[in-house]
This record gives structure tokens, C-alpha cells and sequence, in this order.
């Protein structure tokens, strides 16, 4: 059975998700002051850090349209899957469920599901690789829909982030107390709430510090590690993202692991520093 994968361009692809033909982003854009940026393989994330550093107002970004989703939806392939960043976070999920009702008016049925990472970044890269793991198993499209849904309900997310002011500025932080004493370099851990908010685990005082305290977050939610991959993400600081990987690596058994560098939209809330941790 023929399916395509369309992951919005807050979730990373490896090499070889691209070069794989099943994959498919719809790409987000971002506005740093006056310059427009598509978040696509164009995305320069050295030049984007600057402009931001340089730039007095947050920025804002502006989740893919309906008719983009519909698109993309509009193919050879029999089955199709959308994964999305939370709906909690951004309209890129409703966006991409009114994507799927235009389709059906214009082109009538076809098998289309549209998932909700409830997550960000490298979680929806993991959500979009179990997808093409039960479809290559000869899943039903209505087991590969159950199968994902469960996963996503067990998968966990964790980060750590230089600053939290984008998030705050741009009203992701609902609930959250973003009181963090910068003077005192206290450095908060973050995760995903099961309802896809964002939440606060725990803080430490210095980021290596705080990245110690987020594998310990991990660790103790961990529930059969060796069938699970651990997935990181970083922006701009490889070697923090190496560091918690060894970390864990020497606490739990995986059966892989991913370190990626963070695209357009998870670069904004990332921020120069920032690593995000799914498994």
C-alpha cells in the first residue's frame, strides 16, 4: 500500500527521511522584524540566531494554510498522514484538519489522517518514523491510526532552554510561571504536559547543571528503553546534545538513538542553546 508522510516544519527529517521519497514538509514562516523567512531547506540557522540576537521584538511565526495542507494531501499516495506540532502550541493542527475537510469537498474520499504530536520538533520525527514503521509492517490504515495514537500517548518530551522569552512572548508559556532568576543563571527544565502545554519538571543553577537535572526527568519516566529511540534535538550546541545522550546511554539501553539540529520554528523557541530530548 502506497502512503506519504507530511510532518509541518516544526519536526526535523533525517538524511535519510528525505532522500526516502515519503516524506513530504509543510513549511511554517517566520517573521524576525521586517525579514520573512520560509522555514524549508533554505533555512540558514547562523543567519536566522543573528537577525534574532540583533532584533529588539520578539519573533513571530505563521503556521502553514489550509490549502498548502490540501495539497500536499493531493497525491498518488492511498494513505496519507499529517503530523502536526501541539495543537496546543500553534493552528498548524487545525490548519491541517481544514486541509483535509476541503479535499474531501473537492476531490471526495481518500484515506487522510491528520496526528497531533502533542509535541514539537524531534517528537514529531519520531511520531512520523512509527508511521512508516507500521505501514512497511502491511498495517490497516485504521491499525497504523490506533498504533501511532498510542505512541504518541507514551511518548514523553523534555527540554532545556538558554531563555524562555520567545515562548513567553509569544503566549506558549499559559500556566507556566516564567519567573526564572537570570541573574542567579537558574535555568529551568521543561516537558510536555499529556494535553501537548508546556510545563515545568524542575530548574537548576547553570545549564550544565540543568541538562543533568533533565536526564534525571527522563530517566525517571523511562518505561522499556530498548524498544524506544532516543531522539534530541539542539540549536547551535552539538555538544550538549552529545553530552545528555552519553548521560543517558550510560543509564539506559535504546534501540537507536538521533541527534538532529533544529529547523526554522524550533530554532525560534529553542534559542541559540536550547535542546529539546524525546523518547
Amino acid at each position: 500500500m502506497s502512503y506519504k508522510i507530511i510532518v509541518d516544519s516544526c519536526g526535523e527529517l533525517t538524511d535519510e527521511m528525505k532522500a526516502s521519497g515519503l516524506y513530504e514538509t509543510a513549511s511554517l514562516e517566520i517573521d524576525v522584524d521586517i525579514y520573512h523567512i520560509i522555514d524549508d531547506e533554505t533555512f540558514d540557522q547562523a543567519d536566522f540566531l543573528k537577525r534574532v540576537a540583533a532584533c529588539p521584538t520578539s519573533p513571530k511565526s505563521s503556521c502553514p494554510s489550509p490549502e498548502r495542507y490540501m495539497e500536499g494531501y493531493h497525491c498518488d499516495a492511498q494513505h496519507v498522514y499529517a503530523v502536526t506540532l501541539s495543537a496546543e502550541l500553534s493552528g498548524s493542527y487545525n490548519s491541517a484538519i481544514l486541509g483535509k475537510n476541503l479535499y474531501h469537498e473537492e476531490y471526495g474520499e481518500k484515506d487522510i489522517y491528520v496526528f497531533n504530536s502533542r509535541s514539537a520538533s524531534i517528537g514529531e520525527t519520531l511520531i512520523a518514523l512509527k508511521i512508516a514503521e507500521c505501514e512497511d509492517k502491511g498495517m490497516e490504515f485504521s491499525q497504523v491510526v490506533e498504533t501511532v495514537e498510542a505512541y504518541i500517548d507514551g511518548q514523553n518530551t523534555y527540554f532545556v532552554l538558554e531563555t524562555l522569552d520567545t515562548l513567553r512572548k509569544n503566549g506558549r508559556l499559559k500556566g507556566v510561571k516564567a519567573v526564572v532568576a537570570t541573574a542567579l543563571n537558574i535555568k529551568p527544565v521543561m516537558g510536555a504536559t499529556p494535553d501537548g502545554n508546556i510545563q515545568q519538571l524542575g530548574q537548576a543553577r547553570g545549564i550544565k547543571k540543568a541538562l543533568a537535572k533533565l536526564t534525571e526527568e527522563v530517566v525517571k519516566d523511562l518505561k522499556d528503553s530498548k524498544e524506544k529511540i532516543l531522539a534530541i534535538s539542539h540549536c547551535n550546541c552539538r555538544e550538549r546534545a552529545e553530552y545528555v545522550r552519553d548521560t543517558l546511554m550510560k543509564k539506559a539501553d535504546f534501540r537507536d538513538t538521533i541527534i538532529l539540529d533544529t529547523a526554522g520554528i524550533s530554532s525560534m523557541y529553542a534559542a541559540d542553546g536550547g535542546v529539546i530530548v524525546v523518547v
